[in-house]
């Protein structure tokens, strides 16, 4: 466009110093041909639009936009129509709590009310894109700042009014995927009205208040000291029956030596437990008293 104005502006000095009564006169034919080439130059180059991978172009001319969309590649269009890039890849949207993270500088989390009335902070990451044929639309009806104008304010809007239906808790543990799920249909079905699909929503943490996660904490404390209460309580009940079992076999071994020993038994096991003792080189043997009596055993030291 800045040539063409630029040969519009030389053919009209060329016209008007093409006056014989002055000097420069003879100036006014190179002025004149300079200007066409100029303006030659400059339709043939706005003519022709080059169109980047990942983009769409929507023509406008004199603010009344076109039903169409420039692809990639090269493309021939009125050279006085004016083209508004739309990016149509995978675009990212953060709102954080953390100053360097989010879109928006400083804490940009989203603050929501739970139906316990409990403030909870929530930082979430959308996933979206341009759909190409809606360009146009988009072009009329939002604009090229479609990411504060519908992005922002949908989303945040969105959780807020879903937020309402959980409690802190459950929105920061049993619930959250319940959660997740709910706001991604509700947003998606917003922004695709407006040419803009939703790919993704991922929600990165739930801040509840120190109370909430002092109660939480102090939950699971009990919780864990429970389940030890019930593992130490099970290991004395096992320990308790293997003393059972053990003195039951005790008294039986017992009951079974009063009842089922004779003499002639007692005095055989009593002659084996000699023999191994004799064998012993630390043991010697010296049989004492009458028939029948036990023998004596005594050591060397």
């Amino acid at each position: 466009m800045f040539l063409i104005i630029i040969g519009l502006l030389l053919l009209v000095v060329g016209f008007v110093i093409n006056n014989p009564a002055l000097m420069i006169a003879r100036y006014a034919r190179p002025t004149q041909l300079l200007g066409g080439v100029v303006l030659l130059i400059g339709l043939v180059t706005a003519s022709v639009r080059q169109i980047d991978t990942g983009e769409v172009g929507v023509p406008s001319l004199f603010g009344k936009v076109k039903d169409e969309t420039l692809n990639s590649g090269l493309n021939f269009i009125n050279p006085l129509s004016e083209v508004t890039m739309f990016d149509i890849k995978t675009q990212n949207y953060t709102m954080s709590a953390l100053h360097d993270e989010g879109d928006k500088e400083g804490d940009d989390a989203i603050r929501v009310l739970t139906a316990d009335g409990l403030e909870v902070i929530i930082d979430l990451t959308i996933l979206y894109k341009i759909v190409p044929s809606e360009s146009p639309k988009i072009l009329k009806e939002i604009g090229g700042n479609y990411k504060d104008k519908i992005i922002r304010p949908v989303t945040r809007t969105k959780i807020r009014d879903n937020a309402v239906y959980y409690d802190a808790v459950s929105l920061y543990s049993i619930k959250r995927d319940e959660f997740q799920n709910r706001i991604f249909n509700d947003i998606e079905k917003n922004l695709k009205i407006r040419g803009i699909m939703l790919e993704q929503l991922l929600i990165r943490n739930i801040n509840l208040p120190t109370s909430v996660k002092k109660t939480i904490e102090s939950k699971i404390n009990a919780e864990q000291e429970a389940q030890k209460m019930q593992f130490v309580l099970q290991k004395e009940k096992q320990e308790a029956e293997r003393k059972r079992v053990e003195a039951q076999g005790i008294a039986d071994y017992q009951k079974i030596l009063s009842t089922g020993l004779s003499d002639k038994q007692l005095q055989y096991e009593a002659i084996i437990a000699q023999k191994a003792l004799a064998l012993s080189p630390n043991a010697k043997v010296i049989v004492m008293g009458v028939k029948g009596n036990t023998p004596i055993i005594l050591g060397d030291k």
